[in-house]
Parts: C-alpha cells; sequence; structure tokens
C-alpha cells in the first residue's frame, strides 16, 4: 500500500473519530466550563475544517505531516513571543515537545499546543511585567559605553530571569534614550517641526533635564502597560488563531487563517467602501507594516506613508496615542479606521530605521486620482513629444460586469489615452507600473493586446496540474511605436504578467531595480461556513475564511513570475535594493519554477540590441546626481541593516542622529518606491494636470526612460511606426 493511501484511509478514521467525538462534546473540552468547552469545540471543528481545505484545495498539496509540524511550530514561536523577551529557555523546551505533534492535534481535534503556549506566556509575561516597571522606576546613566543587539536572529532566548533581566535594562534603556532625546528637541528653544506632532499643548510648556527623563520613563511604561495588558486579555479563541495561521503559513505566505473579524476586513477591503486612510496592513513578526497604498486614498495624497513602513503608534486627534506593537491587525484596524474628516496621527518606522509622526485626515478614496493619468512629455534634447501613462493599478468594475454592462476598467482607460497620446505625433510610450501590486488578469492580458497582433499573453497553472494559456485573440494594436516599462519591487502579480509578456515579445524594453516583487500565485477565500459537514454544528459560526493560494502564473517564455519576479532589462539604481522586499525575501514563498514555453511570434526587430542600450544607459546613469543618490542611498540603508549593534551611550546616539539629519537633507527617500516627492495642494484639473506633468518630467526614471526611446528611435527611425503584417 502507497504512503497517500495509507494516509486517506487514516484520514477518513480520524474524520469519523474527529467528528463522532465534536457530536458527544467529547475530547478535552470535557470538564472545562461552558465558554471554554465551547471555544475547544469550535476550535476543534476548525482544526479539521482547515486541515482539509488546505489539503485538498492549495496549489501544493502538502501534507499535514511531522515536517509541516516542525514548520509551523518555528512559525508559532515566532508568533508568540518573536522579540524573545518573555519566555525562558526552559519554556520553549517544554513547548519544542509539541514540534512534531501539531499535525496530530490538527487530526485528533485536541489543540494543547494553543492553550499550553498561551497559558505559558501569561504566566511569563506577569513576571517579566513586574521587571519592567521595577526597572522603569529608576534613572539610566546614558554615559555609560555599552550596546545591545537588536537583531532577534541573532540571540537566543534567555537562560535565567537574571538574563531577563539584563536583556529588559538595555532594551528598556535604549527606548527610553530614544523618547528623551525626541522630548529634548521638541523642547529646544525654537523647536517647530510640523512633522512632530506634540501629544498634547502642555507638553510644550519649559521642563528640567529630571522632568524630560521622568516623562521619558512614563512614556515608555505606558507603552509596555498596554503590551502587557493585551497578552493578560488574551482570549481562547485567540490561541487556537495562532496556531491555525501558523500552519496556513507553511503552505506558502498568502495561505492565511482569517478569523471572523478578518474576513469582514478583507470584505471591506475589497468592495473599497470603507472610510478610512486607503492602506493594506499585515502583521509581520510582531508588528503592522503596510503592504501597499491605495490609489487615490487619504494616504496617498499625504504622501508620507509608504509599503515597507512599520506603524509603531495611532492616534486620534491630540488624544495620547496607543503602542500597536505586538497588536493584531485586526485590533490596530479598528484605531486606525474613522469617519470621513476625521484625523488619525500615525508614529511611522522607515525602513532606513527613521521614525516620525504623520497626520492623516481619513476620507473616501478618491476615485479619480485612483484611475490611469496620462501626459505628454518633451525630449528636451530633440523637442519629440513622448507619451507617458501611470498605470497605478489593474481595476475592473466587476459588479457592472456581472450585471451584464461595461463598467469602467484599465483597458478602456489606457486605450483611450493611447489614443489620445497618438493624436499629439508621439515618438515614444512610458508605461509607469512602480508600486503597481496587480489586479485583474483579464485587464493584463487586454493592455498587452493593445501592443502586439495576436498571441498568447500568460500561462496559469492550476492545483490539478494543468495549465491553461490566455491569450489576446484581437489582431487590432492601438499603439506600434517604442515602448518603455518602468517597475520596482513593488511591482507585482498583473504588472509583472504585463511587463513580462511585453519583454519575451521584445515588444518593450523594461527598465527598473534589479527584479520586480514575483508575486506570481492566485488566492482564493473559502468561507468556512459554507463547509460545516453537519446542520447541528452551525451553533458554532461564524467560522472566519481562508485564503488559500490556488494557481501560479507562468511567463510565455514558460517561466514563472514567482519568487523571481521580472528582472529589467535595463537595471537602475534603486534605493529598496537595500532592502530584503520581495516574494524570494519571504518564509515558505512557493519556489521559481518552469512549464513548457507557448508558441508565439516575437515583435519584427526594432532598434539597437538591448545590449547596446544598456551601455549607454550605464554611461548616464554614471553621470546623474540623482540616480547616484539613490545607489548612495540604497548601500548606505544596506550597511545600516546590518549594524545591528546599537550604542546606548547618549554622545553616540546623538551623532548618529545628526548624520541621518545630513543625510535626509538630500532626501532620495521619495525615490524610494518610485513615489513623487511633489505634494501639490492642486484643486482645479487644470491645477491637477500642471501638477502632474511637473512630478513626471523632475522624475528621474522618466528622464533615463526618455533617454531610452531616444536611443531606439536614432538607431532605427522606422521603430515610431512598424507595420506588423
Amino acid at each position: 500500500m502507497t504512503s497517500m493511501k495509507k494516509h486517506n484511509l487514516l484520514k477518513r478514521f480520524f474524520v469519523f473519530s474527529f467528528l463522532f467525538s465534536l457530536l458527544l462534546g467529547a475530547g478535552h473540552a470535557q470538564g472545562l466550563d461552558q465558554p471554554a468547552k465551547y471555544e475547544a469545540n469550535r476550535a476543534k471543528l476548525l482544526s479539521f475544517m482547515i486541515r482539509e481545505r488546505l489539503e485538498t484545495n492549495h496549489f501544493n498539496h502538502k501534507i499535514i505531516d511531522d515536517t509541516v509540524s516542525e514548520a509551523a511550530f518555528g512559525l508559532y514561536l515566532k508568533q508568540l513571543d518573536f522579540q524573545k523577551t518573555v519566555l525562558l529557555q526552559e519554556d520553549v523546551k517544554k513547548l519544542r515537545k509539541y514540534s512534531k505533534l501539531i499535525d496530530d492535534e490538527m487530526n485528533s481535534g485536541n489543540l494543547e499546543l494553543a492553550l499550553t503556549g498561551s497559558a505559558t506566556l501569561s504566566a511569563r509575561a506577569a513576571v517579566v511585567y513586574e521587571m519592567v516597571k521595577e526597572i522603569l522606576s529608576g534613572d539610566f546613566d546614558f554615559s555609560t559605553n555599552e550596546f545591545i543587539e537588536t537583531d532577534v536572529e541573532k540571540i537566543d532566548y534567555c537562560k535565567t530571569d537574571a538574563e531577563l533581566r539584563e536583556r529588559w535594562r538595555k532594551l528598556l534603556k535604549y527606548q527610553v534614550l530614544s523618547q528623551y532625546l525626541n522630548q529634548q528637541e521638541d523642547h529646544a528653544p525654537g523647536a517647530g517641526d510640523s512633522s512632530k506632532l506634540p501629544d498634547k499643548p502642555e507638553d510644550k510648556k519649559q521642563q528640567t533635564d529630571e522632568d524630560l527623563r521622568k516623562a521619558a520613563r512614563n512614556k515608555v511604561l505606558k507603552t509596555y502597560d498596554q503590551f502587557f495588558s493585551r497578552i493578560a486579555q488574551g482570549k481562547a479563541a485567540e490561541s487556537y488563531e495562532r496556531l491555525f495561521t501558523a500552519v496556513a503559513n507553511v503552505f506558502d505566505p498568502h495561505t492565511d487563517y482569517m478569523p471572523p473579524m478578518n474576513k469582514e476586513d478583507f470584505d471591506i477591503s475589497m468592495s473599497g467602501s470603507l472610510e478610512g486612510i486607503g492602506a493594506t496592513l499585515k502583521e509581520d513578526e510582531n508588528h503592522i507594516k503596510v503592504v501597499n497604498i491605495i490609489a487615490g486614498s487619504p494616504a496617498s495624497m499625504q504622501g508620507q506613508l509608504q509599503a515597507e513602513d512599520t506603524i509603531l503608534k495611532v492616534g486620534e486627534g491630540d488624544r495620547e496615542p496607543v503602542d500597536i506593537i505586538g497588536m493584531k491587525v485586526r485590533d490596530a484596524v479598528k484605531l486606525i479606521r474613522g469617519k470621513k474628516g476625521t484625523e488619525v496621527r500615525l508614529t511611522i518606522s522607515k525602513p532606513d530605521g527613521k521614525v516620525l509622526t504623520i497626520s492623516i485626515v481619513r476620507d473616501i478614496i478618491q476615485i479619480e486620482d485612483a484611475f490611469i493619468k496620462g501626459t505628454i512629455i518633451k525630449n528636451e534634447k530633440t523637442g519629440d513629444n513622448l507619451g507617458y501613462i501611470k498605470v497605478p493599478s489593474f481595476y475592473r468594475d466587476f459588479e457592472k460586469t456581472r450585471n451584464g454592462s461595461v463598467g469602467r476598467n484599465s483597458t478602456d482607460d489606457v486605450e483611450a489615452e493611447l489614443t489620445n497620446l497618438k493624436s499629439q505625433n508621439i515618438k515614444g510610450i512610458i508605461i509607469d507600473l512602480r508600486n503597481n501590486g496587480g489586479g485583474a488578469l483579464t485587464d493584463a492580458v487586454k493592455i498587452a493586446g493593445l501592443f502586439i497582433k495576436t498571441g498568447p499573453v500568460v500561462q496559469v497553472k492550476s492545483s490539478d496540474g494543468k495549465t491553461n494559456i490566455l491569450s489576446d485573440d484581437n489582431p487590432d494594436i492601438t499603439y506600434t511605436g517604442p515602448v518603455v516599462i518602468l517597475v520596482n519591487r513593488l511591482s507585482a502579480s498583473a504588472s509583472e504578467i504585463l511587463a513580462g509578456v511585453l519583454q519575451d515579445y521584445s515588444r518593450a524594453v523594461v527598465m527598473g531595480g534589479e527584479h520586480t516583487h514575483g508575486k506570481g500565485t492566485v488566492q482564493t477565500v473559502i468561507d468556512l461556513d459554507n463547509y460545516i459537514p453537519f446542520k447541528n454544528m452551525e451553533e458554532y459560526k461564524p467560522l472566519g475564511a481562508l485564503k488559500l493560494t490556488i494557481q501560479k502564473f507562468y511567463r510565455i517564455s514558460g517561466d514563472s513570475t514567482q519568487y523571481r519576479g521580472v528582472v529589467p532589462d535595463l537595471v537602475l539604481p534603486d534605493v529598496m535594493s537595500g532592502l530584503k522586499t520581495g516574494e524570494q525575501y519571504i518564509d515558505f514563498a512557493l519556489p521559481w519554477d518552469t512549464v513548457n514555453p507557448a508558441t508565439f511570434t516575437k515583435w519584427p526587430k526594432c532598434g539597437p540590441d538591448i545590449s547596446k542600450l544598456r551601455e549607454k544607459s550605464l554611461k548616464r546613469v554614471a553621470s546623474d546626481q540623482k540616480l547616484i543618490d539613490m545607489k548612495t542611498a540604497a548601500v548606505r540603508l544596506e550597511e545600516k541593516k546590518k549594524n545591528t549593534l546599537k550604542s546606548l551611550n547618549i554622545d553616540d546616539v546623538r551623532k548618529e542622529i545628526e548624520e541621518a539629519r545630513k543625510q535626509n537633507e538630500k532626501d532620495p527617500e521619495a525615490s524610494l518606491h518610485g513615489h513623487f516627492k511633489t505634494k501639490s495642494e492642486a484643486k482645479t484639473p487644470e491645477e491637477k494636470k500642471k501638477a502632474f506633468l511637473k512630478e513626471v518630467s523632475e522624475d528621474a526614471y522618466v528622464k533615463e526612460a526618455i533617454s531610452v526611446i531616444e536611443d531606439i528611435i536614432t538607431a532605427d527611425p522606422s521603430c515610431i511606426s512598424i507595420t506588423v503584417n
């Protein structure tokens, strides 16, 4: 008998015994009070349903066995105490006995690890909280020469309480020192940096050095009051959710268990009806990180909050901000959301470590700003008109499509913009896909069809192993001239499909950082309420949902866009190269692989070889000060990330702050995500048009793209308009 057959027989046996025990209310729920019994039985039902759906529907068809169990335990431990500041080595050793038992617990529904882990964390947290209060009751000596390691991967769990107390002493000293220096700056004569908003008006009054030190300690203590309170108030349901999330994430990072509240958040984000700031968030190693900013949203218009930023605190109006480190994303979202017209203040940490407080006024998404925008830009050297089109996302109104009408979509908007720009005698087109996280696959295929005659666009492989080719069957070509596509590490999914296929056809020159994001998978959301096996189990609703990966994208060349992303033809300096941003840096990301290439006909040869374009581009880049600054900033950021040992000496920290301030005066940060620096207050359509043109014209990547198009035309003037048979 094969191992797979044995597995299926065992699974059927476990399913029968599992459901039978649940119907009888047996298992570890016996002997518990009624609420705990309810949660235990609900978790038992969930463990059965989640395991079934993962093994049956996920793209890679993993079996939840000892190997998956060990991997899930590692993720679970990170969720439990990522900073290694609560548990001791003896606690971890006690929990580690479950490392190969998670698969068995998922089969039986007796989730001992979830309860033991939460109970251990809660008991240890109570002890540590007393340590923290005691340490913060006294002052720190900031003149001593000592250091703290800030990379948790380089430290282990402490062996003893004394060792743990010393770790906390340094951690608290580091945080109090930072807070103290911030308060010194806020209270310095003439301090008036509008980006540092005082928490309360009375905070600005003259205070002694002793007052500032005490205030700094109190602020840090308040942060940990909130942190330990969240641990103490943890619910049984959250204990189980933590384990389910760990198991799901082993399948791949986009597969996740979404509790009922998270499912509600997902539904709201998909409908776009929420009045808030327009940012998608995720939990990332005990922190809340920004995944992407929605085009046309308040956050997008404000301009300072960007993908990869970490949100540390959330404040409402002039009230004291709430520290959200260690908070569940659903609870953080509750604080950030609010009514239109109200203000939210976010304390954020930039990828380079810079911390600032920003103010965003909540509003609904400004729809017009979320759509395709285009403009004419001039090649100052030749006087030629060139077209520029910004594609913020691949949007499509599916509701209207389902009702039989044609809703607004990115394909029609790009086609209309191309037609408009063509009428102004353009010599080339720049398509900007930077920060475009994807959207409707339909539009990636159709937009590609605007630039080629007919042919395959993308291959989609399903979990059953079958590969389907999506093609452009419309022989009409909207534009035949030179095309340059701009990308960065936040160009993902549908953006990678469009850039990749036009690169494969030799239809466009792709320019940007070293690679795009590498998100080449498709997810679906399964509402677990629809899979309840017996009607009398409906008392446990709502059960939430399972978001899981079901398909994978492949280019027509046969290469997957997953993991590696799209490698540009011309690689430009990119501040983001100093960051570990992209699918290849995420635990358990699905690997890059290949399928058979599709049959297609390349675009007629036009202009010089890519190698010649690259040679000329490199010479220009070497003398372009903005691009030089980006490269320098990337190196500096990478070095800063490597330097994880931080001084606790006040003079050293002051010097570091001053050096950072000098570097920020150059401010290449605006190019960190290909984001325009200028934030205009333009209101009228004409003012917005002028501001947009100014922003585009000053962009270093756009300027280089103009030069590349000039190189193409100079080498072969017929490229401006090619006849395709």
